[in-house]
């Protein structure tokens, strides 16, 4: 008797438990259709819900359960796979359009730009701010992650040119992610890669400002860049990376990142030297290492990185023999990093082509040349002595230049593709070798042949260094 008298209260117990939150799950306002819909568009835009109809109809709502679960985990809510008011608030909060799941991640492939110096362009400005407003809160954004990584960011006027290029927009606007208007999402960006990669996309529809009266550029910016670098969303409230807008305006605090952001980031890029953000010098035989300029001198074939170089002699009993040293060391004068091309000519003459400038009436502009205004940098050349001939490559195309008639040869410039079929369309670095030009692209070697006039051979960059 005693016994039944001590189990019967347990197990009124137990249902009392039970009957209570049931009743407490009963009193949570229960979602009209709206807020199902708006769920249901939520997490197919950032967690791939793909609900199905007819016989599918069980399962979809199996899935729904899942992804807010998902959803919830993500945002560190209750895990309860039900739209309850906590989720919805979360829901509504205005975010960037970059899905939180199955994104690109720097895990396992690491998408991540091989230079240390990217390029970018603002296409399309807003109208709301000013543009120099505009351009300081891009650049506020960018020295973020500058600060915090081994990474350049230089301006160019040609958007053909540009790794990263920054636009307002609305609506349909080519990339198959819409905008929403006013709230909802504020912009998006892409992963490092060509064409469209690295992009970022404001919605015009916002209210932007770099006040305190609507949305942050500069902080909106500085997370997409992110993307834009090879980031994906963070789960820590206080990152940048974090999808959700969170950015108190009013308070008109300095942009910060959280130490995830800052892992995030050197993860894919290492960390900034002490001496500022030039990048130390990878491991030769790093599988990420390329170069930012090569060429020809004498037996010797020459290749820069930042502020060091590689130099392979050719003579075929030194083959192997690779001296490494810093640019300063080996050519006097050289004090800051090859961004773009170094050519030599017979006789010992050589150019040094570091960032271009046309200001201050700098000696040896490349607009000396023939470029156009438009170029802000030179990314390969290479000397052809038998055809007395320059070819100087940017961005997408390339200028041919006459070293007899000291000028640029008529036509000029021309599609790369058109001229050099089967080489990249962005090249880092070129020289000349035994009847074949050498292009260096991001981590790869193409072999050109010059009278077949095909690429006959791709191995990998740092093959050069005996990797």
């Amino acid at each position: 008797m005693e016994l039944l008298w001590l189990w019967v209260p347990a197990l009124v117990w137990v249902v009392l438990v039970e009957v209570a939150w049931t009743r407490a799950v009963d009193r949570e306002p229960q979602p009209g259709p709206e807020d199902v819909e708006l769920a249901e568009n939520y997490l197919r835009k950032f967690y791939h819900f793909n609900p199905g109809g007819g016989r599918r109809r069980v399962r979809s709502a199996s899935q729904l359960e899942e992804k807010m679960r998902e959803m919830q985990n993500f945002f560190g809510l209750r895990e309860t796979g039900r739209l309850n008011p906590e989720t919805l608030e979360v829901m509504r909060t205005s975010r960037c359009g970059v899905p939180d799941v199955e994104n690109f991640s720097f895990y396992p492939g690491k998408p991540k730009w091989s230079n240390s110096t990217i390029t970018f362009t603002i296409a399309k400005y807003t109208p709301e701010i000013m543009r120099e407003d505009v351009e300081t809160s891009f650049r506020a954004a960018l020295k973020l992650w500058s600060d915090a990584a081994p990474l350049k960011f230089l301006r160019v006027r040609d958007q053909s040119r540009a790794d990263v290029v920054l636009s307002f927009t609305s609506r349909m606007h080519g990339d198959f992610s819409p905008f929403d208007g006013p709230g909802g999402v504020l912009a998006h960006a892409f992963q490092p890669g060509e064409g469209m990669g690295g992009d970022v996309h404001f919605d015009e529809d916002e209210t932007w400002t770099t006040g305190s009266q609507g949305y942050s550029l500069s902080a909106v910016a500085a997370h997409e860049l992110g993307h834009s670098l090879g980031l994906t969303h963070s789960r820590d409230p206080s990152a940048v990376m974090f999808p959700s807008y969170r950015y108190d305006s009013s308070t008109q605090r300095s942009l910060t990142m959280s130490d995830d952001d800052v892992h995030a980031i050197q993860t894919l890029y290492g960390k900034p030297s002490k001496n500022g953000n030039t990048q130390n010098i990878p491991s030769k035989c790093d599988p990420n290492v390329s170069f930012d300029a090569a060429t020809m001198m004498g037996n010797n074939i020459i290749f820069f990185k930042n502020k060091s170089v590689w130099v392979r002699t050719t003579r075929s009993t030194y083959w192997n023999q690779l001296t490494e040293a810093r640019g300063g060391e080996y050519f006097p004068g050289i004090s800051s990093p090859v961004d773009a091309v170094v050519v030599f000519s017979p006789g010992h003459k050589y150019w040094v082509v570091e960032q271009p400038k046309k200001e201050n009436g700098r000696p040896g502009s490349i607009y000396e040349y023939g470029f156009s205004p438009r170029v802000g940098q030179i990314d390969a050349a290479v000397h052809i002595g038998e055809r007395g001939k320059t070819m100087f490559f940017t961005g997408e195309v390339y200028y041919r230049y006459d070293e007899k008639r000291r000028r640029m040869d008529p036509g000029y410039p021309r599609p790369i593709h058109t001229d050099w079929p089967g080489v990249p369309t962005r090249v880092n670095a070129a020289f000349r070798f035994h009847g074949s030009v050498f292009f260096l692209s991001g981590m790869k070697s193409y072999q050109f042949d010059l009278r077949k006039n095909q690429v006959v051979k791709v191995i990998p960059a740092n093959s050069w260094l005996g990797c």
